[in-house]
This record gives structure tokens, sequence and C-alpha cells, in this order.
């Protein structure tokens, strides 16, 4: 049997963490994948053996137990195990049952039944069940793809059809997706082999910047200028949100930089129903130009009283 040193398939140290083993993986399934190796059989191969670590060493029981037994594989690599396999017959309380292990075995001891089975594929229970398990499947490549959306499309859902390695998908977008959110579609990535799953598509959103609206989490943020007379004795403003236009009081003697909050006037919150941010507007008081000699008079007039 030959010893597969899964972290050196997959490039990663001992130590690596999920994510790395993740990212690893998706490098190495998207190069060695048959659809692009074009029937080279080594990619096949290649492309096989990176399923086979990625299965194990993403599964932290699996790679559990594989760190657990790795000292005993790398001794036997190294003292030249006869061709017939690696005896385990060590690990058995009863020392006159020997048993040798088959490639088919070794690979059965990780599957997702758990630890228990492994000594009944060492000590011969269920092992004709378990030689009889050959071409196992593997999963498919995982698919990534990007897509823009505007802040309106966020706001209210959207719909888009997208076309991920020559299938065309169609892509239902929930209101208040986030920048940079990741959508994961099961199933929509490349084919698996051997009757095996087919990959996953992760699709990640990006939104555009708006002209208008800056977005913080759930809420919008916004400035809307104001006259000064409007700010000095009050008056109404008409600002037009995502959801719809609306006439806000903007209260006598408005400070320039006033912010004014809008309750539930921001963006919906992903995944639930009816339940929104705030908007909140800061106000930019505008001073009058081109003024009249009258208007200049009345000012001085002003000046005077205010003193």
């Amino acid at each position: 049997m030959n010893y597969k040193d899964y972290y050196k398939v997959l490039g990663v140290g001992q130590n690596a963490t999920t994510d790395e083993i993740k990212k690893a993986y998706r490098k190495l399934a998207k190069k060695y994948h048959p659809d692009k190796s074009k029937g080279d059989k080594a990619s096949e191969e290649k492309f096989k053996d990176v399923n086979e670590a990625n299965g194990v060493l993403s599964d932290p029981v699996k790679r559990k137990k594989y760190d657990q037994f790795g000292a005993d594989w790398r001794q036997y690599e190294q003292s030249g195990a006869p061709p017939g396999g690696f005896d385990w017959s060590k690990y058995a309380n009863d020392q006159s049952r020997t048993h040798t292990m088959s490639q088919e075995e070794f690979n059965a001891m990780f599957n997702e039944e758990g630890a228990g089975n492994i000594f009944e594929t060492l000590f011969g229970q269920h092992s004709g069940e378990r030689r009889g398990r050959r071409g196992r499947g593997l999963k498919g490549e995982d698919f990534e793809a990007e897509t823009m959306l505007s802040l309106e499309e966020v706001y209210h859902g959207t719909t888009r059809t997208l076309k991920v390695h020559s299938q065309t998908i169609k892509v239902i977008f929930k209101p208040g997706v986030a920048d940079q959110h990741v959508l994961r579609l099961e199933g929509k990535g490349g084919h698996g082999l051997n009757g095996g799953p087919n990959g996953d598509l992760y699709i990640t959103v990006k939104v555009e910047s708006h002209p208008e609206f800056q977005r913080k989490g759930n809420d919008l943020y916004c400035e809307r200028p104001v006259d000064l007379y409007t700010a000095v004795l009050g008056g109404k403003l008409r600002i037009k949100t995502l959801k719809s236009t609306v006439n806000v009081d903007i209260p006598k003697e408005t400070p320039n930089g006033k912010m004014l909050r809008l309750m539930g006037l921001g963006m919906p919150v992903y995944g639930t129903k009816d339940e929104f941010g705030n908007l909140y507007v800061t106000v930019i008081v505008h001073l009058p130009d081109s003024l009249s000699d009258q208007e200049i008079e009345l000012f001085k007039k002003l000046s005077e009283l205010r003193k």
C-alpha cells in the first residue's frame, strides 16, 4: 500500500486551518479537473488524490484518525513493508489474529460511519463487505462566480441569470443581501466522479457604490441641502428614499450638519420580513447667493437686531 501524505497532496502544513485546507483544495481541484485535463490520465489521478485528501482533512473526525495513525504509516514507508500490505496485528488484543490491510480497507477506515469501524476493518469484522467497496464516488469541483448588484436591486431583491462553466443558472437574491455575501448553491458545481455528488457553486455578491446613499449594515446615510430660510424658520423637506419620496419636518433653527433619523427607511434586514434599518439624513444649510440690494438691507437690519 502506497502511503499518501494528504497534507503534501494539498500543499499545506499539518497545522493548516480549515479555511487554508478549503482554499488549497479549491485551487488544486480547479487545476486538475477532468473538464480541463481533456483526458490527461496524470491530471485525473491528481484530481482523485486531491479529492481524497480533502475528504479526510476537511473532516475534523477523519483528520484526527489520520493524524493518530500517521506515525505508523511513516514508519511503514521508511522500513519498506512487503507489497502485500502493512501488518496491523500489533494493535489486536489477540496476537494470533493477524490481518493485513488492503487498500480498500484503508480507505474504508475513514468513511463517515465513525471510529468504531476502524477495529472492524483491522480485525476482520465485515471485511468482505468492505472489500466490495470499490471505486468510491468523488464529489465534483466547486465553482465560484461573482455578480454586481445596484443598491436599488439589493433593496428590493432581484433575480439574475448567470452563465457558469457552460451552464445557465437563475439565481434569486433576497432583499438586503450584503456586499461580499457568498451565496451557496448546492449541486450546481462540477459533475461528480464514479457516481459521487456534484460540487457546489459559490456566488460572491458585490454591491455598487451609490451616488446618494452610503450603506452601513442595515442603515443608510445621506446628505440633503436645506436653504437658509427653512433652516432658520422651519419647514418641510422632500426626500427621495429607496422606498419612496417622503416629506420630512425641518425644525426651526436647525443647525448645519444636524443629523435627522428616519425610522424604517434604511435597508431591509436580510432573511427577515418587514424589518428595516434607519435612514440618517445630514442637513447641509446652503447660504443664499446673488442677493439683491433689498435683501442685503434686510440682513443688515437683522444683524442690528441680533446685537
